[in-house]
C-alpha cells in the first residue's frame, strides 16, 4: 500500500474481531518497531507483546476501564527507558529523548498494522502503576503508550483537522 494512501486511512479503531493476527503480520509490525529512528540510535524503550486476554483485561483496567484493548487480539506497550538514554544525553535524554524514542516507535507499528489492514487505536490515558502491575515491570520504565491492534469491526469516520493555514506557521 502507498504510504499516503496509508496515512490517510489509518483511524483510531476501538472495536475488533476475535480474528487472530496472522504471525508473518506480526512480525511485520514488530521489524517496523525495530527501525523507527530514535535519538542517537539508542533505541531507549522497551515493548511489550500482550497476547494473553487476562493481561489485556489489567490493561483495559489500567486505561481507566477502556475495555476494548481487552477485545483486541493484541496489545502493544511502548515503555521509556530513560536510564538507556541518559548515559549518553543525560537530563534530556531521560526526560524527553527516551519518550520521543518510544512514541516514534508506536507510530510506525500503528502505520504497519494499517498497511497491513488491521487496526488499531493509540491509548495514552492510563495509571502508569497499574499498567507496570499488568505487564510486570518495575520503575525503571515509564508507560507511553498502550497500542490495541486487531482486524477492525468498525469503521469510523474521517475526522475533522485544522487548514494548513492554521497549522503550519512560517519563520522568516
Amino acid at each position: 500500500m502507498d504510504f499516503f494512501d496509508v496515512i490517510r486511512i489509518r483511524r483510531s479503531v476501538r472495536a475488533f474481531e476475535s480474528k487472530a493476527i496472522e504471525p508473518e503480520k506480526w512480525k511485520a509490525i514488530l521489524d517496523a518497531v525495530n527501525i523507527a529512528p530514535s535519538a542517537g540510535n539508542l533505541q531507549a524503550y522497551e515493548v511489550f507483546e500482550v497476547r494473553q486476554r487476562t493481561h489485556r483485561l489489567a490493561l483495559a483496567r489500567a486505561a481507566l476501564e477502556q475495555y476494548f484493548i481487552s477485545e483486541a487480539p493484541a496489545a502493544l506497550v511502548f515503555c521509556a527507558h530513560p536510564a538507556r538514554s541518559a548515559g549518553r544525553y543525560g537530563r534530556r535524554g531521560m526526560n524527553l529523548y527516551c519518550v520521543q524514542d518510544a512514541t516514534i516507535a508506536c507510530a510506525y507499528a500503528q502505520l504497519a498494522a494499517t498497511a497491513l489492514g488491521l487496526a488499531s487505536v493509540w491509548v495514552g490515558a492510563f495509571d502508569d502503576n497499574a499498567v507496570r502491575r499488568a505487564i510486570g515491570i518495575g520503575a525503571d520504565l515509564v508507560p507511553v503508550a498502550i497500542l490495541p491492534i486487531g482486524y477492525p469491526a468498525e469503521t469510523p469516520l474521517k475526522t475533522p483537522r485544522r487548514s494548513l493555514s492554521d497549522l503550519v506557521h512560517s519563520v522568516e
